[in-house]
This record gives C-alpha cells, sequence and structure tokens, in this order.
C-alpha cells in the first residue's frame, strides 16, 4: 500500500492527499489554464492519464488476480454492488432534481455511482477491521480492471440522458487512453514489473501527480466556462446530505446483505469496504474522458464522496476491530471454561473382584522398598 503523498497529524481526519486536491483546485480557480495554455495544460492531462493506467497495468500481478477467481462469490457481490445497486440508487435520486440538485450536480452524482471500487483505501480498512485482505485485494482489483469497459457502458446508457455527453467518440478516447495503456503494461509487466515494484513510493508521486494535474486540467477548464456561479454554498449543503444519505445506505446493504448470503466474518468485512466505495484515483481520469471541459464540475461530487468515505470506514474500521478482539476474547474464555469442565478427579484406589464375587482391594500403598508384593484383601 502506498504511504500518503503529506502526513498529517493522526488526530486530523483529513487524508493529506484530499488537502492537495482542495489545493489544486484553488489554484485552479485562481491561475487557470488560459488561452494558449489551455492546450499544453489539456495535452500534458491526456498524457498523465495514459502514464497513470500503464503504471497500473505493471502494478497488477496476473497471478494474483487469477488466484483470486476462488472467491467468486464474494468478487460477484462486490461487482453487483458497484455497478448495480449503485446506479440504481443514483436513479433514484433523479426526484431530488431541481428542487434539491440542480441537473449539472445530479449529473455528476450519477457519474459517482458508476465508476468502480478503490483498491488501496479497501485494502488498508479491511486490514485495520482483520476481515479478509486477500479478498479485498482482488474485489478492489476486479472492480478498477471492469470499471474501464463497464463505467463507459453505463454511462452511455445512464448519463446520454442526463447531458453527461457522452458519445462513440467517449468510447474510443476511453479504450485509447485507458484500456490500451492497462494493456500495454500488462505486457510489459515480465520485463518492468521488477523496477516498477522496487521503486513503487516514487512512482506513487507519479500517479498520484498525474491525477493532480487531471484536476488542474478540469477545474481550469470549468473555472474559464464560470462553474463556480452555477453552485451555490446550500447546494453543496444538500450535495453533502444526499451523499451521506448514499453512503449509509450503501453501508447498511453490503453489511446485512453479506451476512444473509452466509459469508463468513472475514469475507462481510471485505464486501462492506470494497463494495461501498469509490476510487477517486480511476473517476478522475475517466470524468476528464468523458466530459471534457464540464469535467470540472462532474467531478464535485466524487471528490465530496471521496473524503467522506475515507472518515466514515476509519471509524467503521476500528468498531469492526474491537467487535472481532472482544469476540475472540470470549471464545478464548469459553475454551478455558471448557478445558476445566473437562478435567476428571484423582483416581480412586483401584479395585478387582474375585472369583466368590467379594472385592478385593489393591493397598498399593503396602508396597514395600525391597519390591514386596502388595496385600490382596
Amino acid at each position: 500500500m502506498r504511504r500518503p503523498l503529506f502526513k498529517l497529524p493522526a488526530w486530523l481526519p483529513v487524508d493529506g492527499y484530499l488537502l492537495a486536491l482542495a489545493g489544486t483546485v484553488a489554484l485552479a480557480a485562481l491561475l487557470p489554464a488560459r488561452a494558449a495554455a489551455a492546450p499544453v495544460a489539456d495535452g500534458a492531462a491526456t498524457g498523465a492519464v495514459a502514464l497513470l493506467f500503464f503504471l497500473y497495468g505493471a502494478r497488477l500481478s496476473t497471478h494474483e488476480a487469477m488466484a483470486g477467481l476462488r472467491h467468486w462469490r464474494l468478487h460477484l457481490t462486490v461487482l453487483a454492488c458497484t455497478f448495480a445497486v449503485f446506479p440504481v440508487l443514483g436513479l433514484a435520486t433523479r426526484v431530488l432534481v431541481p428542487h434539491v440538485l440542480p441537473p449539472t450536480l445530479h449529473t455528476g452524482l450519477l457519474f459517482l455511482c458508476l465508476v468502480p471500487s478503490t483498491v488501496q483505501s479497501s485494502i488498508a480498512f479491511t486490514s485495520l477491521a482483520r476481515g479478509n485482505v486477500a479478498a479485498a485485494i482482488c474485489a478492489g482489483s476486479f472492480s478498477s480492471i471492469a470499471g474501464i469497459v463497464i463505467t463507459p457502458l453505463l454511462a452511455g446508457l445512464v448519463l446520454h440522458g442526463a447531458g453527461g455527453g457522452f458519445s462513440a467518440d467517449s468510447l474510443l478516447s476511453i479504450v485509447c487512453q485507458l484500456l490500451l495503456p492497462f494493456l500495454a503494461g500488462q505486457v510489459l509487466r515480465p520485463r518492468i514489473g521488477g523496477f516498477v515494484a522496487r521503486h513503487r513510493k516514487a512512482l506513487g508521486y507519479v500517479d498520484r501527480g498525474s491525477i493532480l494535474l487531471v484536476v488542474y486540467a478540469a477545474f481550469s477548464a470549468g473555472t474559464v466556462q464560470g462553474i463556480w456561479h452555477q453552485v451555490s454554498p446550500l447546494r453543496l449543503l444538500c450535495l453533502l446530505g444526499v451523499e451521506a444519505a448514499l453512503l449509509t445506505v450503501m453501508l447498511t446493504a453490503t453489511s446485512y446483505g453479506s451476512r444473509r448470503l452466509g459469508f463468513p466474518r472475514e469475507d462481510r468485512i471485505a464486501i462492506t469496504f470494497a463494495g461501498s466505495k469509490k476510487s477517486l484515483a480511476a473517476g478522475l481520469p475517466m470524468a476528464s474522458v468523458l466530459f471534457g471541459a464540464q469535467a470540472g464540475l462532474m467531478v464535485l461530487p466524487l471528490m465530496l464522496f471521496h473524503q467522506m468515505q475515507l472518515m466514515v470506514c476509519a471509524v467503521l474500521a476500528k468498531r469492526y476491530a474491537a467487535q472481532t478482539a472482544s469476540e475472540e476474547e470470549g471464545e478464548r474464555e469459553r475454551a478455558s471454561e471448557g478445558r476445566g469442565e473437562r478435567e476428571t478427579p484423582p483416581a480412586s484406589t483401584p479395585a478387582t473382584t474375585d472369583g466368590n464375587g467379594q472385592q478385593r482391594t489393591v493397598n498399593s500403598q503396602q508396597r514395600t522398598a525391597n519390591g514386596e508384593r502388595p496385600t490382596v484383601r
């Protein structure tokens, strides 16, 4: 797992990288790329997206991914939550337009519901909660791979009528900027996999820096178009309330749903965290391809949801860990009590019966030091 780009005190419940994203948005609002600088920023963002997915492909172990197929029920459950339940809930929020959410923010909320699940944070929270970490790794990886194909297809179905701007050209851009670099990374992994593993920390800065560049280009274009005049503070508060309700519903559905499906506790923890989270790292590049100049406002709901899920899931993971520790302590106490009940009292003096049915007691204490045989009565 990659370390955060910026370290903050443990008591501060804000991810340092989220602060870097907020700073990038502020920079784009104050000093956007205009005129001749705009095509340069867009071209750099396009190259950064391709590099980002190339590194994804180079880092993913094909062997680990294939080994994870043994947990197919768990993976199908996570995929169903990510690409079926989430979009249905997003479509249900259509009733909030335009009184609670404006159409533009609702489109961004729909896009949030279509992006794949996270990898790093799902693994971190599953590990903290003492769940099935291997399953979380595979589930997050499968979701990211599937999202390269499923997210654009769902966007074509869901966002076409919502002003998402999806078209055949967008699908071609997805293939060229996301899928082909990812496949190239997989093909070259036998040659560069060792280098990528040795320089994981440095390359982590590269891919996160690429996302910052994508955010700057997207919000620069949005600033030039005046997106900040389209959203009021009250609308942002309404958006936060809707996203809080969405996260609550998904956490409840993944937790109780996995229990009803008969998964063990460790798998339920992995499903809860992988099935209720959305990837900022995958969503931002996809939004820049799908929405172009309108990407700034489209990714705002995703950025807010990402920070919210980190804070809520951190608290939930600690609660899971405490419950697991309590249950294990109870099991140890019950096992200790069971061993105490099974202990038998010292054996009594053995007795035999003679041929006439009279009891004969062997007094083993009558044995003498010279080997005299005991007296039989």
